[in-house]
């Protein structure tokens, strides 16, 4: 008993020591870590703050990117619109502004319904308006070299012939100009055409007046021949030209004019726009 007892007093001993040593070794732990914590985290910081700065400069050349887009559409979409360079409108331009519909929507469309009239369908929208009829590299069978037709003009020529279809408009001959966005347009509206190069632009920017009287020449006599007994013709093709004969610059693209053929001579009674046509057949 005696042995034992005069044992405990160095077991309590070496236990505090130990104690001792583990507490300052705890201490010593302790101490060391913030320090590693305290350099870990300016260096995390700085690498995190990097990572936001190129994401904020990310952000800001999509944004840029998304803002030039839209302009460039918004540009497209203007000029699609309206009437290309800014100022003073042409006389041709002024007439289609000023040209109203001489007959009611219900006598149009009961016309339409029994047939004996011309439509004058101005191609769908394109991508850009430019005059690719100038360019040397243009080839009639390559639609690569020229303008193309947008999603929205798709869905103008869509949008035409649904408003004939849901409203019964017989359609008899569909004659397109040889530009591919001409004869997609009458395709994807009526689901066949044929086509006629005396449809085609003169090949040139500025026209002279001889170019002029051949596009006129070309486009008169579709406008001026009576259809087969209770059918429509429809011609799909360009503004310069329509306006060679008619006096009126055809705006915007997609725009429609309805023919009254006369044998020698022609009438237009009405114009629409493909909206205008879904609103006519209800």
């Amino acid at each position: 008993m005696l042995h034992t007892s005069t044992r405990k007093p160095w077991i309590t001993g070496a236990s505090a020591m130990l104690a001792v040593l583990l507490g300052l070794s705890a201490c010593s732990g302790g101490e060391t870590k913030p320090a590693d914590d305290a350099s870990a985290k300016p260096e995390a910081t700085v690498e995190e703050s990097a990572k936001t700065e190129a994401t904020a400069e990310e952000s800001a050349k999509t944004e840029a990117t998304a803002e030039e887009s839209a302009k460039t559409e918004a540009t497209a979409e203007e000029s699609a619109s309206g009437y290309g360079e800014e100022g003073e409108m042409t006389e041709g331009e002024k007439r289609n502004e000023e040209f109203q519909n001489k007959v009611s929507d219900e006598e149009l469309l009961k016309g339409l319904q029994a047939g004996g009239y011309v439509v004058f369908v101005r191609h769908g929208q394109t991508n850009k308006d430019w005059a690719d009829q100038a360019s040397p590299d243009i080839d009639m069978e390559n639609c690569a070299t020229q303008r193309s037709l947008s999603e929205k003009g798709w869905k103008q020529a869509r949008e035409i012939g649904a408003a004939f279809a849901k409203a019964n408009i017989p359609v008899g001959d569909v004659t397109s100009s040889e530009y591919c966005r001409a004869w997609q347009t009458a395709d994807l509206a009526f689901g066949t055409y044929k086509k006629d190069a005396a449809l085609n632009f003169a090949k040139a920017e500025e026209y002279t007046e001889e170019q002029v009287k051949q596009m006129a020449d070309g486009i008169t006599p579709y406008l001026t021949t009576k259809p087969a007994a209770g059918m429509n013709n429809i011609v799909v093709g360009h503004d310069d030209v329509f306006e060679s004969a008619t006096g009126i610059y055809p705006a915007p693209q997609g725009i429609s004019y309805v023919v009254v053929p006369q044998g020698d001579k022609f009438e237009l009674i009405a114009k629409l726009s493909p909206e205008d046509w879904t609103k006519l057949v209800g």
